[in-house]
């Protein structure tokens, strides 16, 4: 099948090389010519393991090529995927502005009917306001199809290529069995592909982010609790999740979501229901808790050393939101850096992938290591906010060796208090109980 894909973010680059590695021939949109320059020669503009090998191997088959010319990709194509940026607005709501020029250049580059997809994260009834720009502009067939992604940054190959379910969409007969011929490759194991009018698969994708906020805002009030009440999160955890109607992924409590996804999606339906008249209260109070839990960890650091921490060095270990990215978008380490600096302190961070995002955020304000280890050097302590595997079983002795003080304000639960006290630290955790030597 003949495909075209508008933008090459992260959901159109992974959406592009992984229709490529099915056998489609794809081209792919980007109006940043040094973007597309990158990409035709194989260089991922985006950290996602996996991607760049399958990208380079796409184009040395050419089932996959870059372009900054939309009429281009649109005329050699029959399926068309809108897969473009929606940033929050300053009412919370999804800014619209780039689908909506993606459907004009799409529209006025129409050669004959066409499939249009919906693949960015839109509103509901933006499939109708996508249908009406392009009819406005050409008068050959346009049936225009919701189907939002569903990927994990870090594992985002896998959740596209072995999908849980496919949304898709559409009234259109011809159209859904375009689509289902387009995602067979990707669910010969018997997953669904799920039928729907397009307002449904809209406000699924919002349901279905916004749940999952709501479980980690819910853990994370329940760590809150259980610190005041002397109990141990981690067991609670276990005593949910394994209630099978439950179960337990997203109940790890932390230093509050981040990323492209959780804090824009939950305002967004925020301001779909208040436009509705609908007073969604549940959504008030997942954003209230994940903004107050960015700073549980700042209220940690001043439990130690008071609210002036001039002239106190802070070791960051994790800046991305999550690991297996160098995504820094609504990173909880966000918060805690600049609240640390506010404070009159230093900082030096470590990241495996994020530090050249992080550099562009913060210049030459805070220092930066390529090595873990060497962030602790002459540091009063270490913040721990991103679980990457390299933080997990760290050299504790060395650790201690190179802090002022064995002073470990862990976000993430990756160690054991037990073992923190045994070893001479001083260990902050989240919903468990401060260990000291």
């Amino acid at each position: 099948m003949e495909i075209a894909v508008i933008g090459t973010g992260y959901v159109g680059l992974v959406a592009g090389a992984c229709f490529a590695e099915s056998g489609n021939t794809v081209v792919c949109v980007d109006l940043d010519p040094a973007k597309v320059e990158s990409l035709s020669k194989g260089i991922a503009t985006i950290y996602e393991p996996g991607l760049e090998e399958m990208l380079r191997r796409n184009l040395h088959a050419g089932r996959i090529s870059f372009t900054t010319s939309t009429p281009e990709a649109v005329a050699a194509s029959q399926v068309v995927f809108i897969a473009v940026g929606t940033p929050q607005g300053e009412d919370g709501s999804a800014d619209l502005s780039y689908v909506l020029a993606a459907a004009r250049q799409i529209g006025q580059a129409m050669n004959g009917p066409k499939i249009v997809v919906d693949k960015s994260t839109v509103p509901v009834g933006t499939a109708e306001l996508v249908t009406k720009e392009i009819q406005a502009v050409t008068s050959h067939k346009v049936v225009v199809v919701s189907n939002p992604e569903f990927l994990k940054e870090g594992n985002a190959l896998d959740d596209f290529l072995k999908p849980d379910r496919v949304v898709i969409g559409t009234d259109d007969l011809e159209a859904r069995q375009v689509m289902e011929d387009l995602y067979s490759p990707f669910v010969r194991t018997g997953k669904p592909i799920l039928f729907m009018d397009p307002r449904s698969a809209e406000l699924a994708k919002y349901a279905a982010n916004t749940l999952l906020a709501t479980k980690i805002s819910f853990m994370n009030e329940m760590a809150n609790l259980c610190e005041a009440l002397g109990a141990d999160v981690g067991k609670v955890r276990e005593g949910i999740g394994t209630d099978v109607r439950i179960g337990p992924h997203f109940l790890f409590p932390g230093p509050g979501y981040g990323g492209s996804c959780f804090p824009k999606d939950v305002s967004a339906l925020g301001k779909i229901a208040s436009d509705a008249g609908f007073d969604f209260k549940i959504l008030q109070a997942v954003t209230a808790v994940n903004e107050r839990q960015r700073r549980v960890v700042l209220g940690k650091v001043e439990s130690e050393f008071g609210k002036d921490l001039t002239g106190k060095t802070f070791a960051i270990w994790g800046l991305a939101f999550k690991p297996k990215t160098d995504d820094m978008r609504e990173s909880p380490s966000l918060t805690v850096i600049r609240g640390l600096l506010e404070r009159g302190a230093k900082v030096v961070a470590h990241d495996p992938e994020a530090i050249k995002e992080a550099k562009r955020i913060f210049g030459d304000t805070i220092g930066f290591t390529e090595n873990n280890y060497e962030a602790c050097t002459d540091a009063d302590a270490l913040l721990v906010l991103t679980e990457w595997s390299t933080y997990q079983r760290p050299n504790f002795e060395t650790i201690k060796r190179l802090l002022r003080r064995p002073l470990v304000i862990d976000a993430r639960n990756i160690y054991t208090p037990d073992r923190m006290k045994q070893m001479g630290f001083t260990y902050h955790s989240i919903g468990r109980a401060t260990v000291s030597p």
